[in-house]
C-alpha cells in the first residue's frame, strides 16, 4: 500500500507542470489577491476624518493661519538688503571645513584693511 503511494507521487512529481506550474498560478493568483487587500487600505484611510482646529489646540498643536505666516515671510524680505550681498565659498569635500574658515577670515581681514589704508 505505501509502495503503492510512493509510485503514484513519484509519478506526479515528474510532471513538470504540477512541480512548476500550479505553485506558479496560485502565487499569482494569490499575490493579486493580497494585493488587493493591501491597496484597499490606502483608500479606506485617506478619507479619513481630520482634526478640526479645536481639537488640534485641545491636543497641544499649534495653529496658525497660512496668510499670516506669508505676511511675515514677506516682510522678513523686504527687510533683508538683497542688494548688497558677498558670494562665500564653502569648502570643497576634500577640504576641511575650519581651514577654509580660518582663510576666509584673513582675506576679509586682508580686504578690510586695505579700504582702511585707502580712505
Amino acid at each position: 500500500m505505501a509502495e503503492s503511494i510512493r509510485n503514484a507521487w513519484a509519478n506526479v512529481m515528474r510532471r513538470r507542470f504540477i512541480r512548476l506550474g500550479i505553485p506558479f498560478v496560485v502565487f499569482v493568483a494569490g499575490g493579486s489577491f493580497f494585493l488587493k487587500q493591501f491597496a484597499s487600505l490606502r483608500y479606506e484611510f485617506r478619507n479619513s476624518k481630520r482634526l478640526s482646529k479645536e481639537e488640534a489646540e485641545e491636543l497641544g498643536f499649534k495653529t496658525v493661519s497660512v496668510d499670516t505666516e506669508i505676511e511675515k515671510m514677506l516682510k522678513e524680505i523686504e527687510e533683508k538688503d538683497l542688494d548688497n550681498w558677498e558670494n562665500i565659498r564653502g569648502p570643497r569635500p576634500w577640504e576641511d571645513s575650519k581651514s577654509v574658515q580660518i582663510e576666509s577670515r584673513k582675506l576679509l581681514e586682508q580686504q578690510k584693511s586695505k579700504e582702511v589704508k585707502s580712505s
